[in-house]
């Protein structure tokens, strides 16, 4: 049994192709003797070292858009949009709280002090402080205070802590990112969409092509996210490069986005089949 040190990427809801990873790594007989993650890296690997996965999975499923909005607390202050409280409560009862010494393998979650712009590692104390730091994405979560420090969400850093997980004579590196969107295949999609808009005749299409702009898919919104998402990318290349992992699971979407919770099962699939996939060609790569 090949052990394996295992590092999970920040991605928001694509980060539960992280799921189907550890599913498949533990599929093909190895054994993850240590875990750090960033965001939604830092929960799953949290609720993997707690041993708590298949329960959180489980209730993952139990996700709709309905039930979504309903665990969402929103606020009315100015340097956030939810609270953060009442989803983290939901999750308690499914995952208690531990102290991440008392975890059975090394864990750590990363996150980032808003202040000083440095990077903040959680060995112990509370999992779910920890969790709740290394998520605190900017202007959507509140903020965490902890020790005089405003922490946000480790993505800003570190969204591939490679540098950060915990070594063992004869493991292997192993990270899952998805950081990144394939760009390349949305931008045809979206093409594609637009041309097929341009040549309906029906009344509604040519309605359709009056009111709605051309570039309708460049917005405020869309220009934030992207640039943000195309940043954190770079960074995680950048980590990848200089800390060469063993094994590089690259899971780029382009169909699922950051807030796509209820869709958990088809998101670890993707996951499970591109470990699988990495696994394969690393395999043949040692012989």
């Amino acid at each position: 049994m090949k052990d394996v040190a295992l590092v999970l990427s920040s991605g928001g809801a694509r980060g539960l192709a992280h799921i189907g990873v550890i599913e498949e790594l533990e599929a093909q007989g190895y054994r993850i003797t240590s875990i750090a993650g960033c965001s939604m890296g830092a929960l799953i690997g949290g609720f993997y070292a707690a041993r708590k996965l298949a329960d959180y999975r489980e209730w993952m499923k139990t996700i709709d858009r309905k039930k979504m909005r309903d665990l969402i607390d929103f606020s009315l202050s100015w340097n956030h949009i939810v609270k953060g409280e009442r989803i983290i409560e939901a999750m308690k009862e499914v995952v208690p709280d531990v102290n991440i010494e008392d975890l059975p393998i090394p864990y750590c979650a990363v996150s980032t002090d808003w202040e000083h712009g440095e990077e903040v590692v959680f060995r112990e104390g509370s999992l779910y402080e920890a969790i709740r730091a290394s998520i605190s994405l900017p202007s959507f979560f509140n903020p965490v205070r902890k020790d005089g420090r405003i922490l946000i969400d480790g993505g800003v850093v570190n969204p591939l802590p490679l540098n950060r997980v915990v070594r063992h004579e004869g493991d292997i590196l192993v990270c899952s990112d998805v950081s990144g969107y394939d760009y390349t295949t949305q931008s045809n999609q979206q093409q594609v969409a637009r041309e097929k808009r341009k040549t309906d005749r029906s009344l509604g299409g040519i309605i359709l092509n009056k009111l709605i702009p051309k570039n309708i898919e460049f917005n405020y919104i869309t220009l934030l996210s992207r640039s943000s998402s195309l940043m954190i990318r770079q960074n995680s290349r950048l980590m990848v490069q200089l800390m060469k992992p063993d094994v590089y699971i690259d899971i780029q979407m382009n169909k699922y986005g950051g807030f796509d919770y209820d869709k958990s099962e088809k998101l670890i699939t993707i996951g499970r089949n591109k470990a699988h996939q990495a696994m394969k060609k690393n395999a043949l790569n040692r012989i």
